[in-house]
Order: structure tokens, then C-alpha cells, then sequence
């Protein structure tokens, strides 16, 4: 149950209000960003609210129940701090959101509406639209393991353990040009083998494409040069002179968790599981019918 504060309860059955509604939001990158529609900035919780940013918010739809709350977010890229290159990198992409209704004459006395993260953003023509959505989106989520013969852990995650950034399995360079935004070129990367950063991550470390990530598909190493291709484009062009990393990538393998990073005891997948075709087989007179491994 909502409780309202004694001051807004009081203020609201006076008739006449003075309210506005105030946004806060907390980008994937830490930078928190405040936006009211009121005419004048507020400020309150150690943020400041910003007026004339041209974000407003269609009217919110909330239930007592577990069904996910329904809203959306317009706005204009009007503002400083709303880029529709932070916007195409992925920084906004499920941003906590928290909504206050805001007494502006007296900020203190206030509710919060809404509690949140930004879902599917849609840009067009300098606007953008935002959908919002509740903390019970969650539970929409599936859980549980997947039994399957590759590895379902995530290289350097909780379940796989290994560290990333062990000595040898990483390589850091300064971008000597920019040629393009999912093929680069490494001066000096005589030190691995062919194809060790393939299925791995280049995270991008400094300048407007700071934060911004992609997967390898391609590594080789050609004439002194090290060429590294990503699956996809990154949605802001590195420039040169911007640091970059380089992660070696795992197939999902057990003998690549085994011979290459040293990791089987921690290898999340069922190499040895029977297929479809054994679960579905019968005792034949031209078979093996022992009762022995399925395995190879």
C-alpha cells in the first residue's frame, strides 16, 4: 500500500496544486540524469531535476497485481545530456527509471509514481520513445539451466570463473586509425595464435565509443598485422588514438576449457548427454546391445 506524505495528502485536498513530475534516470555507465516537466529546475535526493529537457510521459497504467506496469517516454533530443549517439550506443538500454510526483513549491513533499527500467527505445526524426518498464518484468524472465553439450556459462562470469584479464589472455592497444567500425587493425599482436580472440569481446576503453563492446568473429594475423572483424558494427566509431581491449574468446568446447583455459572443473555443459536419436533407438540384432558408454 502507497503512503502518501502528510504535507502532499494535505497539499492535494486543498484544491489548487502545484505539482510536477520529476524523472530520474540511472544509465547502464553509472551517469545519473534528472528531467522535470516543470518550468524551473528542481532539486532533491542530491540530484537536480532539469526543466526544458522536452521529455514527458504518457499516463501511467499500474496494477495491485504482478502484471507489468505500462508507460512510455517521449522527448524531444532537445537537451545537452540526451544524444541520440548515447541513445544508439546502448547507454540508455535498461536504465533504471524512478518517477516522483513533486510538490515544486515544496519538494519534500512527494511520491514516487514509478519504479522501473527503460525497455524498447524507437528514434525518429530527433524524437525518441521509450518503453517503460515495471520491477515485475523480471519475473518474466526465464530461469533454470539449459542441459545441452556446449558450455552455457558466459567466459569470466559467476559459474564459468575464470578471469579475463589473466596474464595471456588479453591485449590492450591504442587505435592507430579509424577505418571502420567492426574491423581493426592491431600493430603488434605476434604474441597469440590464430584465431585466440575469436568468439571473445573488444571493449573499448577511451573516447566517444567508451563502454561499447562487440563480439569477434574473426582473428588472424596476416603480415606483421594482427585483423580483427566484429559480428556487428559498433554503434559509435572508435577514432584514433582511442585504448582498446582485446579478450580471448571461448567455443564453448570442453577441450577448449581444458587445454586452453585450464577451467574444466568449472565447465557448465553435458558433453556425454545422449541425443534425441539414442533416446528414440531400440535393440537391433546387427548392434552393440551390451549396456556399454554412449560416449566415443
Amino acid at each position: 500500500m502507497r503512503v502518501l506524505d502528510a504535507g502532499l495528502l494535505a497539499h492535494l485536498k486543498a484544491g489548487a496544486t502545484t505539482l510536477a513530475r520529476c524523472w530520474r534516470i540511472t544509465r547502464s555507465d553509472g551517469v545519473v540524469q534528472g528531467f522535470t516537466d516543470h518550468d524551473r529546475d528542481l532539486g532533491f535526493g542530491g540530484v537536480v531535476y532539469r526543466a526544458s529537457t522536452g521529455l514527458d510521459a504518457t499516463a501511467l497504467q499500474q496494477t495491485t497485481g504482478l502484471s507489468v506496469d505500462n508507460a512510455e517516454a517521449t522527448g524531444a533530443l532537445s537537451d545537452f545530456s540526451l544524444t541520440d549517439t548515447d541513445i544508439r550506443a546502448g547507454r540508455y538500454d535498461g536504465a533504471e527509471v524512478v518517477i516522483w510526483l513533486v510538490n515544486w513549491n515544496n519538494p519534500a513533499e512527494r511520491v514516487m509514481q514509478f519504479r522501473g527500467s527503460l525497455g524498447e527505445i524507437r528514434r525518429a526524426g530527433g524524437v525518441f520513445k521509450a518503453e517503460l518498464r515495471g520491477l515485475s518484468e523480471a519475473l518474466n524472465q526465464p530461469v533454470g539451466r539449459a542441459y545441452h553439450r556446449d558450455c552455457s556459462a558466459v567466459l569470466g562470469d559467476s559459474h564459468c570463473r575464470f578471469n579475463p584479464l589473466s596474464a595471456g589472455y588479453f591485449t590492450e592497444f591504442t587505435m592507430a586509425a579509424a577505418d571502420s567500425a567492426e574491423r581493426f587493425e592491431l600493430p603488434d599482436g605476434a604474441g597469440f595464435e590464430d584465431g585466440w580472440f575469436e568468439g571473445g569481446r573488444l571493449l573499448v576503453l577511451s573516447g566517444a565509443a567508451k563502454g561499447l563492446s562487440g563480439m569477434v568473429r574473426r582473428d588472424r594475423f596476416e603480415a606483421a598485422i594482427r585483423r580483427v572483424e566484429l559480428w556487428q558494427a559498433l554503434a559509435v566509431t572508435p577514432t584514433k588514438g582511442d585504448r582498446m581491449r582485446l579478450e580471448a574468446g571461448c567455443d564453448k568446447r570442453p577441450e577448449t576449457c581444458r587445454l586452453k583455459f585450464h577451467n574444466f572443473l568449472n565447465y557448465r555443459g553435458f558433453p556425454n548427454i545422449p541425443g534425441e536419436d539414442w533416446a528414440m533407438s531400440y535393440p537391433v540384432r546387427s548392434g552393440q546391445n551390451n549396456g556399454g558408454s554412449l560416449s566415443q
